[in-house]
């Protein structure tokens, strides 16, 4: 079963009369919340700069970021149960399908925050948690990166001039969790255990990014020939950005485990390659970020002149521009380029500035019951 694609109106298409419509109502786009939340916990966390407090509230932000994401889960879970019926009809929308995706990349966040702020604070013990968690998300995002496209050629209705970058929600989960695999593995105690998720972690690079980059081609000329999408679309300009800035930290990461975990395996020569190719992905892959970052910015501009309507689509400004920051921190870590590092900062800076922003509009929103809306029965009586 299919349903019309309501989201783009930009306006609540429904009204909370009671509570039990916020279940009803409920849609995987919150968990971008906990995406642009997760990342800019990682983002200030990472920050070259030493301000007294900075880690203290990066972790801060890690938790709440793992309250939101079990908050969603169940909160979502309990509208499959309520109300399946209607719950089903997702897999019909060409648009809100697509934030399948938003699950395991918000998953992946805590997961890495469990590295970052887990062992200081709790010891080695939290690896282990860590890695289940990891193996759930691969398995989240093999999951859709292949049934949300197949739905696409199958069930969904979907043309050229009303294609916008939510085609890569679903299929660059798979490198967010490579990206965190990149992490995970050099905490692993056996060498075999560090092999195989290592390996892991490049073939899930590799099963996101090609897709992500022909979907990337499609968009631009779809933009060239039918140019912008909907106001209420505007954030999605810089969904783009995630592949490339997750690609060139999936390599940066990958490269950087490379050398001694191969050496364990008795393929040194193997990791010394790894580790090469890995940072000139990694700058390359940057260099096409910038590219991607200055358009959406010139988009954004030009989007504010009309005005956009405010959505949840607008937690599309973080997760992109945070990874593309973490991309230009790790660059300056490894490089060891003043450019870099300062550059990152600022990024970071306009990441937290942009969090703020959405962070309040949301509570807003969500106070009001106006973002409580899922297009797929937004037509049916109550």
């Amino acid at each position: 079963m299919t349903c019309p694609n309501t989201l783009r109106t930009g306006r609540p298409l429904s009204q909370l009369q009671h509570p039990r419509e916020a279940i009803r109502q409920f849609t995987p786009n919150w968990f971008a919340a906990t995406m642009g939340t997760g990342v800019l916990a990682l983002a200030l966390a990472q920050l070259p700069l030493q301000i007294p407090g900075l880690h203290l509230l990066a972790e801060g932000l890690w938790l709440f970021t793992i309250v939101l994401f079990v908050v969603f889960s169940a909160a979502y879970a309990a509208r499959w149960v309520m109300f399946f019926d209607e719950a089903r009809r997702i897999f019909g929308h060409s648009t809100v399908s697509m934030f399948f995706g938003t699950i395991p990349m918000g998953l992946a966040t805590i997961i890495n925050g469990f590295l970052l702020f887990g062992v200081p604070r709790w010891g080695e013990g939290v690896v282990q948690l860590a890695e289940l968690l990891w193996w759930l998300d691969v398995a989240l995002s093999l999951a859709c990166g292949v049934l949300i496209p197949y739905m696409m050629f199958t069930r969904q209705e979907h043309r050229i001039d009303q294609m916008t970058a939510v085609w890569l929600l679903p299929v660059v989960a798979a490198e967010v969790a490579a990206a965190s695999g990149g992490l995970l593995a050099p905490h692993l105690v056996d060498a075999h255990s560090q092999l195989v998720m290592l390996v892991t972690s490049y073939v899930l690079w590799a099963f996101s990014l090609p897709v992500a980059f022909s979907i990337l081609t499609i968009l631009l000329l779809r933009m060239a020939l039918h140019k912008l999408p909907h106001e209420s679309m505007a954030a999605s300009s810089w969904l783009a950005l995630g592949p490339i800035g997750t690609g060139a930290l999936g390599m940066l990461l990958l490269g950087v485990d490379a050398p001694a975990i191969f050496a364990a395996n008795g393929m040194a020569g193997v990791g010394e390659i790894a580790e090469g190719l890995g940072l000139v992905a990694g700058i390359t892959l940057w260099g096409f970020g910038l590219w991607w970052m200055l358009t959406a910015l010139l988009i954004t501009l030009r989007y504010l002149r009309d005005g956009i309507p405010f959505n949840l689509g607008w937690w599309g400004f973080t997760f992109p521009l945070g990874v593309y920051a973490l991309t230009t921190l790790k660059l300056a870590s490894t490089l060891n380029l003043t450019f870099f590092a300062v550059f990152g900062s600022l990024l970071v800076l306009a990441l937290a500035l942009m969090w703020l922003l959405v962070g309040k509009r949301t509570l807003q929103g969500a106070y009001r019951g106006e973002l409580f809306v899922s297009p797929c029965i937004a037509g049916l009586a109550k």
